[in-house]
């Protein structure tokens, strides 16, 4: 970390804090609409709702980013996750949900996908002085991230003690929403201290796509990230904690603590991610922890006792986040630095569209006896999306042999 200069430490600031607040949020935001009455299916709607707003800004800000300024999206962006916190802490209606989630800035899961890690996995490489960096700084971001996240899980639990002291259960949830509005704001000031040096390699004025040399690559990972995002819109995690309250009757205190332990596992995952990728290279690191972590994944719902569930999600989270900072190294390393903003915002928009209609399919699940289908289909494909992953990519070669 001493290595990374003051933009990175306040990129990686803005980022902790922001993971904080998607991790609670990600754990009562199910629970929050089924408070205010809203049946599975308009709680599935809404989580979709909230994916499709991510997509569209990430659409937007792909194509206007290099050219209005990349500080300057970050400072926007930032602006509307303020008012999406204060749209969630004060509405009671489905339009003001939804139009908050239109902002792009609330999240149903503890990954992010938007506007503001597109331009984080732009400027971050830069600070890089070789490959092995590179994959390291990336490890690094999502460390801190899982690590912040899963303290952001166990802060839910703070329901169970407003409600303790008197608060009713709808107004302790506005209360951390109101939480989530400051974090928009401390990013907004966090993001005002950004250097000139973070518009550095924009392709400003080259293509409208922003993405040339590397077109037809991108284009092919962009169909397999569809599947595997399809899939984990099946299992984000507001509705993974929605399943453990309506099939185990969790509280949002004991849900609090099983998502810190499976941010903690996968802040590991992250640690672990950087060392494993040096010794067998980044597609093998990608593809050889993915597929253990979805079994695991299909094992929850077939679990006979709650302890039982709950230990197969956290197997499956001490795994499942080592294939995100070497997918994001392998391919930043893949494609031309002023492709970079291009590149990570189509993988961030391609994932987003598919996860759209996954949280509606898992809230119809939810309101029949399928209650356990959404883990299967998302394990299932999410393996086949593995498997062809790894079928593609293993004829490539990466600059430094990084491939392994």
């Amino acid at each position: 970390m001493s290595r990374v200069g003051r933009d990175g430490r306040l990129l990686l600031a803005a980022r902790a804090l922001r993971m904080f607040g998607y991790g609670y949020v990600s754990v009562v935001l199910g629970l929050y609409l089924r408070s205010l009455g809203f049946d599975d299916l308009t709680v599935g709607l809404l989580l979709g709702a909230a994916l499709g707003g991510t997509a569209l800004m990430t659409v937007a800000w792909t194509l206007l980013a290099d050219r209005v300024g990349r500080r300057r999206t970050l400072l926007v962006t930032a602006a509307l996750m303020c008012v999406a916190g204060l749209l969630f802490a004060v509405g009671d209606a489905a339009w003001i949900f939804a139009l908050a989630a239109l902002t792009g800035t609330i999240t149903p899961s503890r990954a992010e996908l938007g506007v503001f890690t597109t331009i984080d996995q732009a400027v971050l490489p830069a600070t890089a002085s070789s490959s092995s960096q590179r994959t390291w700084l990336f490890s690094a971001y999502g460390l801190i991230g899982a690590a912040a996240g899963a303290l952001g899980s166990l802060f839910a639990g703070t329901t169970d003690l407003l409600g303790g002291a008197g608060l009713a259960e709808t107004d302790a949830f506005r209360v951390l929403f109101a939480v989530y509005a400051a974090i928009g704001l401390a990013n907004l000031l966090l993001f005002a201290g950004l250097s000139d040096a973070v518009e550095e390699g924009a392709g400003v004025g080259r293509r409208f796509s922003g993405v040339h040399r590397s077109r037809g690559i991108v284009l092919r990972l962009a169909g397999l990230f569809a599947v595997d995002a399809f899939a984990g819109g099946f299992v984000v995690q507001a509705l993974v904690a929605y399943w453990f309250a309506l099939r185990w009757d969790l509280q949002p205190g004991e849900l609090g603590v099983l998502f810190f332990v499976a941010g903690v596992l996968s802040a590991a995952s992250f640690a672990g991610a950087g060392w494993l990728a040096g010794r067998i290279g980044l597609l093998n690191t990608m593809v050889f922890s993915h597929i253990p972590s979805n079994l695991f994944l299909i094992l929850v719902p077939l679990a006979p006792t709650a302890p039982l569930a709950a230990a197969a999600f956290l197997a499956r989270s001490a795994l499942s986040q080592m294939d995100v900072p070497t997918r994001q190294s392998y391919t930043m390393a893949l494609v031309d630095p002023d492709e970079r903003v291009a590149t990570a915002g189509i993988a961030n928009v391609v994932r987003s569209l598919a996860a759209i209609g996954s949280p509606m399919l898992a809230g119809v699940a939810f309101g029949t006896a399928a209650i356990g289908l959404p883990f299967m289909v998302a394990g299932g494909l999410k393996i086949a999306y593995d498997l062809a992953l790894y079928r593609m990519l293993r004829p490539v070669q990466l600059p430094g042999d990084e491939n392994g």
